[in-house]
């Protein structure tokens, strides 16, 4: 079936925009609080989904993930579409009952050369997991096994962790959590967070230096609230 003539609940797209080596490799510069702090819309996965297997900072291009509640059965179909350097990232529903990536899914994943997974929901056995040591972002670990007859959909619009996630868009996940970067607008997301960086600094320098605690523009909206 052609990608245009697909049926909703069953398609698969295997070509998604993804960013240069160079965009990353700047973006990568900063933690993810830094990036959070150069976006007006907050854009962080919700607090559970953090670094479950190895604590290594991971970034790249999203592969979006569509499942039914319990089910895995397409995962295997995004490991076919993904390319190196790719991050996966499974809306799951937030069940962390079934477990919808495993060992062997890890080991096909690093083989590929992938740079992560990210998981609204669970995966299982963390041991061997964690001797292939692929990164495993996920809200939980679990030993339920999920089922695998259900419809799926790979690379389109998805919820994660309470945030849009488009195909392509820029994963970014660290110990502090998961963010998410759409592709048109990092530009002005590095920008902005290098901005709040280079102040940040400022202000560390200037207590260093007077040891004033309040910054200037804190104690300027402190006093307009009456304190």
């Amino acid at each position: 079936m052609s990608e245009n003539k697909q049926r909703m609940g069953f398609r698969i797209y295997k070509d998604i925009p993804r960013p240069t080596p160079e965009l990353l490799e700047r973006l990568n510069k900063f933690t993810v609080p830094e990036l959070c702090d150069g976006m007006d819309v907050f854009r962080a996965m919700d607090y559970q989904i953090k670094p479950m297997v190895t604590t290594q900072k991971i970034i790249g291009p999203a592969v979006t993930l569509q499942l039914l509640l319990g089910d895995s059965l397409i995962v295997p179909k995004a490991l076919e579409v993904a390319q190196p350097g790719d991050i996966i990232v499974i809306d799951a529903k937030g069940s962390c009952n079934n477990g919808v990536w495993g060992d062997n899914r890890s080991r096909v994943a690093k083989a590929i050369g992938l740079a992560g997974v990210v998981i609204d929901g669970a995966f299982r056995d963390i041991e061997e997991n964690e001797a292939l040591g692929f990164p495993i972002y996920a809200r939980a670990n679990t030993c339920g096994r999920s089922t695998r007859g259900a419809k799926g959909e790979v690379n389109v619009p998805i919820s994660c962790g309470g945030v849009s996630v488009r195909p392509g868009d820029i994963i970014v996940g660290d110990r502090n959590g998961v963010v998410v970067i759409p592709l048109e607008h990092a530009e002005e997301i590095i920008q902005a967070a290098q901005e709040q960086v280079d102040k940040m600094e400022a202000q560390i320098a200037k207590f260093e230096a007077t040891g004033q605690i309040v910054p200037d523009s804190l104690e300027a909206e402190l006093k307009r609230l009456g304190y």
